[in-house]
């Protein structure tokens, strides 16, 4: 499973849609609150939870960034609901997703934000953690907590590469 080449792609909503929502305002509606004075962007994500057994919080992680080569060892999911991360930066993050086949992740794929956009991975999704490349970055995360576990953790046999942030695919899926 290990990978020198892995490409980078530019994170849309279209080439993400299998893994979760992208969260941003570029082409989206929205309409004028607060006397005038705010623009309100509704409905970008939809956060799922096991109620019965959890709620969903608001949290900041704060991430140090990484240097490339990035050597990927872990993947992790969240059975019992999504989990959004809104940059509070404005610099590009990586997003490392990967489907589920037969019980564990498959080779992931990598996504790169324009710096302005978050994500919300659905239920059960594959990922690695968090990825700045820029520098130390915060970010809203948007999850639930509660007495049964939420995490699964994914320790691949060999080390895959993400070799440099210019292996960007512009391909626009």
């Amino acid at each position: 499973m290990a990978s020198t080449n892995i490409h980078i792609k530019p994170l849309n909503s279209k080439n993400f849609t299998e893994f979760g929502e992208v969260i941003e305002t570029k082409g989206r509606k929205s309409y004028m609150i607060n006397g005038g004075m705010c623009e309100r962007y509704d409905h970008l994500a939809e956060i799922k939870t096991d109620f019965a057994q959890g709620k969903p919080i608001i949290s900041i992680f704060r991430s140090r960034h990484y240097q490339f080569p990035i050597k990927l060892t872990l993947l992790e999911k969240h059975p019992e609901g999504t989990q959004a991360f809104m940059p509070l930066h404005n610099d590009p993050f990586l997003i490392i997703v990967a489907s589920e086949d037969a019980g564990h992740p498959s080779k992931p794929q990598v996504f790169i934000t324009d710096g302005h956009q978050g994500i919300n991975l659905y239920k059960g999704t594959w990922h690695g953690v968090l990825t700045p490349i820029v520098k130390k970055c915060d970010f809203l995360v948007i999850d639930r907590s509660g007495k049964t576990p939420n995490l699964v953790e994914f320790h691949l046999l060999e080390p895959i590469i993400i070799a440099s942030p210019f292996l960007v695919n512009s391909s626009k899926t």
